[in-house]
C-alpha cells in the first residue's frame, strides 16, 4: 500500500477546491483532479474513497481552518462585545486569506452535500460558540433569540461586507473597499440590535 505524502495531499486539496469553485460539481471529476494535481488517478484513492468522500473531507479540512482562525485568542467567557469583535476580526481575516475556501463553503451550503458535511461539524466549535452566547445572555449583554436570528444579525452583515470587498463593488456598482471605519460602524449597529 502506498503511503500518504502531505505535500501531495495539500496540492490535491487546493486543486480540488479550485476545480469545484470554478466549475461546480460537474467540473470536479477524479480524472480532471488527477490531471490538475499532477498525480495519477490511483493516487487520489490513497486519500479518498471516492468523489463524494473527497468533497466531504475537503469541507472538514476547510472548516477546521475556519474554526482554528475564528477561535484564535477567543475565550467563551469574554464580554459579548469583546468576544464578538474578536470573532469579526478573525472571521474577516479567514475570508480575506482563503477566498477559494470561503467560496467552496458557500457552494457546499446550498448543495446536496450540506447534510453530510453538517454531521461532521466540530462539536468543540459549536459548544464554544454556545457557551459564549449563553454567558452573554446570563449576564444580560444580549437578547435571547433563536440561533438563526442571532447568526443573521451577528454575522451576516460582516459576511456581506466581506463579499462586497472581495468583489470590489458595493450595492450601486461603485468601488467598495472594506475599511476599519465601515467595520466599526456596522459592528456598533449589530451590537445595538442584539443588546437588551
Amino acid at each position: 500500500m502506498r503511503t500518504r505524502d502531505e505535500n501531495k495531499e495539500e496540492t490535491i486539496r487546493q486543486k480540488a477546491i479550485e476545480l469545484f469553485v470554478k466549475h461546480g460539481f460537474d467540473g470536479l471529476s477524479m480524472q480532471k483532479l488527477a490531471k490538475e494535481a499532477g498525480v495519477s488517478p490511483a493516487t487520489l484513492y490513497i486519500y479518498y474513497k471516492d468523489r463524494d468522500d473527497m468533497i466531504v473531507q475537503l469541507w472538514v479540512w476547510v472548516m477546521k481552518k475556519m474554526v482554528d482562525t475564528t477561535l484564535e485568542g477567543f475565550d467563551p467567557g469574554m464580554s459579548f462585545e469583546a468576544g464578538l469583535k474578536l470573532q469579526w476580526q478573525n472571521r474577516a481575516r479567514f475570508c480575506m486569506e482563503y477566498p477559494m475556501e470561503l467560496h467552496f463553503m458557500e457552494q457546499i451550503k446550498y448543495s446536496p452535500y450540506h447534510e453530510a458535511c453538517s454531521k461532521k461539524m466540530d462539536a468543540k466549535f459549536i459548544n464554544t460558540m454556545g457557551e459564549f452566547v449563553h454567558n452573554a445572555i446570563r449576564r444580560k449583554e444580549v437578547v435571547k433569540v433563536p440561533v438563526e436570528v442571532y447568526w443573521s444579525v451577528a454575522f451576516a452583515p460582516l459576511y456581506q461586507l466581506v463579499k462586497m470587498h472581495m468583489s470590489g463593488r458595493g450595492l450601486r456598482d461603485e468601488k467598495f473597499v472594506l475599511d476599519e471605519k465601515t467595520i466599526n460602524q456596522t459592528f456598533k449597529l449589530v451590537l445595538k440590535a442584539l443588546k437588551p
